[in-house]
């Protein structure tokens, strides 16, 4: 192994693009400004039409009743939901007047409808007369829909008739950070809709769609990416980033500064095509594509990719493409693509992939601790970072499925330990959960699952049922 490169000399490298930052005692690498998505839904901006509906005139003794401020509570979800928008990036047209009867509600839907926004939004201040068929008029027309109810405005008897109506989300909280998630979750399914990925499989250029979900696919040939990989010189960018990679690592096994520069070169391959073709995303067919040739496999520039908010998929899966991006469309956070194994004796499920990202926290959070090893093919090199024991994590899997709904698979567990290969065999990067509730791991259903830092089981449920997909909660 050729000798660990020093921090001083990256600290002080040019490059400022490049440039490391040390955070926490340890070396943390910096945001290339341009790496990043180049297509349709970084330039989109989601939509939502909002309207606030109530009586006109006192509450007296029908509920929410006359404890109820109508008025202030007008003006705080006004003020609070308007704020929600700006920060997630919403376009939010709230009516400015109340929806006081039912013959307004109607107009406002065929109005909201015709413009094609991406979801609309329904506030309840009542729960009598043309409150609920507000609601009703606004699931009919197909645009998914929240509808919010604070406590005082619904009874089990308004929302159990439609609670299990698909393009629907109804949260019954006075905590407005439930309703402000489903605003994000109307914008997390704009931007599934509008990504597009480039699919490095094949020979042939087409474009194509996801059924379901609108997600545009750019197959793109797999030699192109080699193509751009040999005329891609080593450059200054390709090594400082190599050295931060190194620099920043806990340690070094087997790889050598080479192996870890040829790796990070396909950091910038991959950028480039993803400027190229306008694309947000990118998968590919590693193996079959470079397997069997002597360029790196992309594990380090995916690795990088996920870190910075792109998603980046193995193996031209396209459940994992939009799984990935839906987990960091939901949650700010990227999530490990892995091949499910079974442990029987600990009862636990292990997630082994030699691509993982390190900023399991969150995109702007500090990455884990990792260090660099070989794929477990004995070549290219990979950041294998360490998960933090206890952690409750998610397990989410998108299921395409020729003529009906999709299907999410998602689960719930705590990491338990980070298995170490070798001596084990498989992939480098080697995650043991204990799922909640899974007594049974050897029919465990899926694969390639993304395996992300928090517990979201309940959030992803929602995400389903506005998106009409068919959720299996193991």
């Amino acid at each position: 192994m050729k000798s660990r490169l020093s921090r001083r000399r990256f600290l002080l490298s040019s490059g400022a693009a490049f440039g490391a930052c040390l955070s926490n005692g340890r070396l943390s690498y910096a945001k290339p400004a341009d790496i990043k998505p180049f297509g349709p839904a970084s330039r989109y901006m989601p939509s939502i039409k909002a309207t606030f509906v109530r009586r006109k005139e006192e509450y007296g003794m029908r509920w929410p009743g006359q404890v109820y401020d109508g008025v202030a509570a007008l003006e705080k979800y006004q003020k609070e939901f308007r704020q929600a928008a700006r920060d997630l990036g919403i376009r939010f047209d709230l009516r400015g007047q109340p929806i006081y009867g039912l013959d307004e509600a109607e107009t406002w839907v065929a109005q909201a409808s015709e413009s094609r926004p991406d979801g609309l939004m329904v506030i309840l201040l009542d729960r009598q007369e043309h409150s609920w068929p507000t609601a009703d008029l606004a699931i009919d027309s197909g645009i998914p829909t929240v509808i919010y109810s604070p406590v005082g405005t619904s009874f089990t008897t308004n929302t159990s008739p439609i609670a299990d109506r698909g393009n629907l989300f109804i949260s019954c909280t006075d905590d407005i950070r439930e309703p402000i998630f489903g605003m994000r979750m109307v914008k997390a399914g704009a931007k599934l809709r509008e990504t597009r990925f480039v699919v490095l499989q094949g020979k042939e250029r087409r474009d194509t769609e996801v059924p379901g979900f609108g997600t545009r696919l750019r197959y793109v040939p797999a030699r192109d990416f080699l193509d751009e990989y040999e005329k891609t010189p080593l450059s200054a960018q390709v090594k400082e980033i190599a050295g931060q990679y190194m620099d920043g690592a806990t340690r070094v096994e087997g790889a050598s500064e080479e192996d870890v520069q040829n790796g990070v070169k396909s950091l910038l391959v991959a950028r480039n095509i993803l400027e190229r073709e306008e694309g947000d995303a990118i998968t590919m067919d590693c193996l079959g594509a470079l397997g069997k040739s002597s360029v790196s496999l992309p594990c380090i520039a995916w690795s990088a990719m996920l870190d910075r908010g792109i998603p980046a998929a193995c193996e031209a899966d396209i459940g994992a493409c939009l799984t990935h991006a839906l987990v960091q469309y939901l949650f700010d956070r990227p999530g490990f693509q892995q091949d499910p194994v079974p442990e029987t004796a600990k009862n636990c499920l292990i997630g082994a992939h030699c691509t993982c990202p390190t900023r399991l926290k969150g995109i702007e959070e500090q990455p884990e601790p990792y260090h660099i090893s070989h794929h477990h093919g004995s070549r290219d090199a990979v950041p294998v970072p360490v998960w933090r024991l206890g952690q409750r994590m998610t397990s989410a899997d998108i299921i395409l499925r020729d003529g009906s709904n999709p299907q999410m698979i998602v689960s719930t567990g705590t990491v338990v330990d980070n298995v170490a290969v070798p001596p084990s065999g498989g992939c480098v990067v080697s995650i043991m959960v204990e799922l909640d509730g899974v007594d049974d791991y050897l029919s465990y259903p899926g694969f390639h699952q993304i395996f992300f830092y928090g517990d979201y089981r309940k959030e992803l449920r929602n995400y389903c049922r506005l998106f009409d997909i068919e959720s299996v909660l193991v």
